[in-house]
């Protein structure tokens, strides 16, 4: 009995198991005739309700109304592109003339001055103006200097009736050559106040010294660094060094042999980084390092110059670095392979055709040099040699300083740290002489660049449009007039006016080209000067806004990275005007939405400046413009509506030329100038007659959003704001919900710059909205860090009008609600009830979305999950939830994968401090190294007696790189690099599909249904077999595109094409070249000298 019983139990765990078995095994099956149903009610009920809260219909419908009364007109790229490059002319024009007039006065005024050397002089010192002593009294050059916010210098608090002067801490502010040229340069001040006067769109207008002090107008506070520093020396400021020199190629020849080691060989290394910095981007280099043999820092560059743009410089700085010093030192062949190097470029056009000069950076030379020269510079001395004898030892000085007599050049002898900088300074003043004594006043135009002295740099960096935080400058030497000096063509220094490059690109205004169209600027290098693309900034480390190390030197190409024959780049940059089409792959919403578009390129070239504007319209929407009528009053009426904004960034009105009116919002001032009430403001009439059209013409919605709020049954909770912009950037917006209620508390706040109209952009969601069917609504969900709230959903679509056979866009109109409605209205369709007639059903019936058996979500066409049941999915790409499906989408061709590239992204290295691991081998070694640095550093000090290297930044920087080596052994930096990154783009074309993926032991299913009049797709995925193991998560991040050592040298030493500045200033018959330099004279305690010798040998 006991037997029987368990044989019949072990029989029915047999079946039992294999009934489970089964089970598992059994493939599930999703119905999609019931995902179909979902997925159309939910697009019917979407539809239904942005159509209602938005007021669409009713938009569309009044359009369609007043379309008898309008006008469209293709838009004339050509003549529009020659109208925007005229005002700009005009506007640098103005800006040229300033500077002109700023030089002549100048001029005229040393001219005419005397030099006193007992001069005693009181002037504003910028650092110590408004300063008080102890008892109360203003210290010396420190008197009251009155301040005043003012709006047209980013709030600064400035003296607009007076300039002051900052001079640099390393320079004496009562040397006599200083106080001489300050009392000199006080006739600037009138000149100053005057042009402001004539054009008060000028900023900062300034005079920059030969002997190291700046005058700046209007005068400000100078605020030094933490150390109570100002590191600040003008004549290493990009506009001085292009005004004071022509063009330049530069070999820098530097002794690496074992004489040159401890402080020498760093005061090298600071002179050759001096040297690099007064070289810009129509200059040429190569750096040269030499003992018994010649070797390139750079090997890439053997033998040719390299454009010293940003990037090379800071790639030579990285490698000089890094010279470590042994052997003996022979100049000769490293001077044989400068010449040829220099006569090489000359010989094949390369270079700057213009000044050449080799840069000798030596502590001696001892070999029968002289058949070098004869051999390759003399007679004509074409190439300038330069030296810089290095430390204290003076046994070889005749013999540095022949070379540099003998062949136009400039000695100086370099004792310490703080002696480069006014060392390396005075090979400007020589390349200087031929245009002095020509007296030929080139203007110059810098390349763009940031200015990160003044002291609301961080603020203007969280605010402003990162393209547009660049500037530029113009600027013109300053020369002496008296005889007696002429051969020595002594320059007084540069003055120069700041140019924002946002200024000249509102001469461009946004709405003349349509909702994807831009106008940029590029130099005659073909470097970006303007361009909405452009991404100057980057969060370091710690989250911190801080300027790329390329950020001026990023070229056209790329940017405009479709145009791979480089047409569009090389006709701008020889001056060319035409225009060109190009296929683009465009991305909106920071790079995630891909567009397909097709641009016209317009260029031209801005004459007198060697820069070229060109701009972009699209095909479609962008070739047109349309025009409407109506009355000043009845606009005026419908544009003091509460609900109404305009793009405050746009220029309807110029507020900018009247200090009264600076502090107008751009609404204010249009309707001031409607009214009557300022007549004289500068209006932009066309704009004005489009945005009066547009208040009037959306008037009705006002109304029609108000009454929804107001009568029953209200407002359905979760809809919270509904909105609509049009092409002249006039929006209306209403809040359905309160702040306290509101997910998106942000969402439309001047906060929210990509939602909104700005200078160089259309909203995000116009943009999108531009590129669907007009109608039909488009959804996705912003996911910026700005929006940390909450998550929300945007619903929008366009509006047109139509005329004959245009039509164009009239604006964008949508809804933004929380997420929790959409979730709330899905979770109400996808279920069935168990009373279901499930007799037809082919598949898992009822079913429903809140089952363990699937996962149900709601995609946009980008691949971009907007619902699911996890509501941390949200706002995520499907393909890191589901990498299984998103494979399979792609592969039967419902998703497509879009290549995209940023060459101008930055990228994390590791840093590895060679050191990091020595303490461990000595406990000592710690205090020792610290006491070695100690002892020396203070030794050097006293042996240099100058206090200015007690301020100077190197020996800081020793401590703080000591520190470090032992805090970490391996620090992330970033650079910059190129990448790849993907986008996708769903084929609207197919509406629905279903799949079984096999995934080993399990086989998945899922369903995907188009969400009709809309860009969604609900997808219904089994949720029990798990894929991951085969299927790897597919993601949108950018991999860095790496380039093999033949393709990156020849990426970093390729000549593009460029447009040569038009003048030259390289010889001159009655140059005074005897003024060849001497030796800086110093006196030498050698009890103390011996003292820290014998330290030093100590401590090594």
């Amino acid at each position: 009995m006991q037997l029987w019983r368990v044989e019949l139990c072990l029989s029915v765990w047999v079946v039992l198991s294999s009934c489970y078995c089964l089970l598992a095994n059994a493939q599930m099956k999703i119905p999609p005739e019931t995902v179909q149903v979902w997925a159309n009610n939910f697009g019917d009920q979407l539809n239904s309700f942005t159509a209602k809260y938005s007021g669409a219909p009713l938009f569309q419908k009044k359009l369609k109304d007043i379309e008898p009364i309008i006008r469209i007109e293709d838009v004339d790229g050509s003549t529009l592109v020659k109208e925007i490059s005229d005002e700009i002319e005009r506007m640098l024009g103005s800006k040229m003339k300033s500077v002109k007039r700023l030089a002549d006065t100048a001029e005229d005024a040393d001219l005419y001055h005397e030099f006193n050397a007992t001069l005693q002089f009181d002037y504003y010192n910028a650092m110590l103006i408004n300063t008080m002593d102890d008892e109360g009294n203003s210290i010396d050059l420190g008197g009251e200097f009155p301040l005043e916010e003012n709006e047209h210098f980013n709030k600064l608090s400035v003296n607009t009736l007076q300039s002051d002067i900052q001079v640099p801490t390393n320079v004496y502010n009562k040397d006599p050559d200083i106080l001489n040229g300050v009392y000199m340069s006080e006739a600037l001040n009138d000149v100053f106040i005057n042009n402001f006067q004539k054009d008060p769109t000028l900023t900062w207008q300034y005079f920059g010294s030969s002997t190291g002090f700046f005058r700046l107008y209007p005068g400000i506070k100078w605020t030094p660094d933490p150390n109570g520093v100002v590191a600040f020396d003008c004549r290493n400021r990009n506009w001085y060094i292009q005004a004071a020199t022509s063009p330049k190629d530069i070999i820098i020849v530097v002794d690496v042999s074992g004489s040159m080691k401890g402080l020498k060989m760093t005061i090298a290394k600071h002179t050759i980084n001096t040297i690099l910095d007064t070289l810009g981007e129509n200059d040429f280099v190569n750096v040269i390092a030499y003992t018994d043999y010649v070797r390139y820092v750079e090997p890439c560059f053997k033998g040719t110059l390299v454009q010293a743009d940003l990037d090379n410089r800071e790639h030579f700085k990285l490698l000089v670095n890094e010279l470590q010093v042994k052997g003996e030192g022979e100049v000769k062949k490293a001077m044989k392979e400068a010449f040829k190097i220099l006569n090489e470029a000359t010989a094949n056009g390369q270079g700057s055709l213009c000044n050449q000069a080799i840069m000798l950076i030596t502590d001696g030379a001892m070999e029968d040099f002289q058949t070098v020269f004869e051999e390759f510079n003399w007679p004509e001395k074409k190439v300038r040699v330069f030296t810089y004898l290095i430390g204290r030892d003076m046994t070889f000085s005749d013999n540095v300083k022949w070379i540099a007599c003998n062949n136009k050049g400039y000695y100086t002898h370099i004792n310490t740290l703080a002696d480069v900088q006014e060392n390396v300074m005075e090979y400007l003043h020589v390349l200087s002489r031929p245009m002095v004594i020509n007296h030929d006043h080139d203007i110059i135009w810098t390349e763009a660049y940031m200015d990160t002295v003044l002291p609301n740099t961080k603020e203007l960096f969280n605010t402003m449009a990162h393209s547009l935080l660049l500037m530029t400058s113009v600027a013109m030497p300053v020369f002496s007039k008296k005889k007696e000096t002429l051969s020595h063509g002594i320059l007084l220094g540069v003055v120069g006016t700041d140019v924002p490059l946002i200024e000249v690109m509102m001469l461009a205004p946004i709405y003349k080209l349509g909702s994807h169209g831009y106008a940029f600027l590029i130099t005659n290098n073909g470097y970006i000067l303007a361009h909405p693309d452009l991404r100057p900034l980057y969060k370091n480390e710690k989250k911190r806004l801080k300027p790329k190390p390329n950020y001026n030197s990023v070229d056209l190409s790329e940017v405009e990275w479709e145009d791979t024959e480089e047409i569009l780049r090389t006709a701008m940059v020889k001056g060319e005007t035409g225009t060109l089409t190009l296929d683009v792959r465009a991305a909106v919403d920071k790079g995630k939405r891909p567009l397909f578009l097709k641009n016209d390129y317009f260029y031209t070239v801005i004459d007198e400046t060697p820069f070229s504007f060109g701009m972009v319209l699209t095909r479609g929407h962008g070739e047109y413009i349309f025009f409407g009528n109506v009355s000043v009053e009845e606009g005026l009426h419908d544009l003091m509506q509460p609900d109404l904004t305009i793009a405050n960034e746009w220029t309807y009105c110029e507020t900018d030329i009247d200090p009264h009116h600076r502090k107008l919002t751009q609404l204010q001032a249009v309707v001031r100038y409607l009214t009557g009430k300022e007549p004289e403001l500068e209006c932009d009439e066309v704009l004005l007659q489009q945005l009066l059209f547009d208040a009037v013409v959306t008037a009705p919605l006002e109304a029609y959003w108000t009454a929804l709020m107001l009568n029953a049954p209200g407002v359905d909770p979760g809809v919270e704001t509904v909105f609509l912009g049009t092409r002249s950037g006039l929006m209306r917006v209403i809040r359905y919900e309160g702040t306290e209620k509101r997910v998106a508390e942000k969402f439309l706040t001047p906060a929210d710059k990509s939602n909104l109209f700005t200078v160089d952009h259309f909203p995000v969601w116009y943009r999108l909205a531009a590129e669907y069917p007009p109608g039909r609504f488009l959804y996705y969900m912003p996911t910026d860090d700005l929006y940390k709230g909450g998550k929300f959903v945007v619903a929008v679509t366009a509006v047109t009008v139509t005329s004959g056979p245009r039509t164009a866009i009239a604006g964008a109109i949508g809804v933004q609600m929380s997420l929790a409605l959409l979730e709330k209205r899905l979770w109400s369709i996808a279920t069935q009830s168990n009373d279901t007639d499930c007799s037809n059903v082919d598949g898992i019936c009822p079913l429903s979305c809140d089952s363990v058996d699937i996962n149900c979500y709601i995609v946009d066409n980008n691949g971009f999950i907007i619902v699911s049941k996890d509501r941390a999915d949200a706002g995520r790409f499907f393909g890191e939830v589901d990498g299984s499906v998103m494979a399979q989408l792609l592969k039967s061709g419902l998703f497509k994968r879009i290549a995209l590239y940023d060459y101008q992204a930055m990228c994390k290295t590791a840093h590895h401090h060679s050191s990091s691991a020595r303490p461990l081998l000595s406990p000592f070694y710690g205090l020792i190294a610290a006491m070695k640095w100690f002892v020396s550093n203070i030794m050097l000090f006293l042996i240099e007696f100058n206090i200015c290297g007690l301020w100077h930044g190197d020996y800081m920087a020793d401590a703080k790189s000591f520190h470090a080596t032992h805090k970490q052994k391996k620090v992330e930096l970033m650079q910059p690099c190129d990448t790849e990154y993907p986008g996708f783009i769903y084929d609207a074309t197919i509406t629905e599909t279903n799949s079984i993926i096999k995934c080993g032991r399990c086989q998945k299913m899922f369903v995907m249904q188009a969400v009709r009049n809309s860009n969604l797709v609900m997808l219904v995925v089994q949720a029990d077999c798990d894929c991951s193991r085969q299927y790897a998560p597919i993601t949108l991040t950018s991999k860095e595109v790496k380039y093999n050592a033949t393709v990156k040298c020849n990426r970093m030493k390729s000549q593009k094409i460029r447009r040569r500045p038009e003048s030259c200033h390289a010889y001159h018959p009655h140059e005074n070249a005897k003024d060849c330099g001497g030796a800086s004279e110093i006196s030498l305690s050698v009890a103390l000298f011996f003292t820290s010798l014998m330290t030093s040998l100590l401590l090594r």
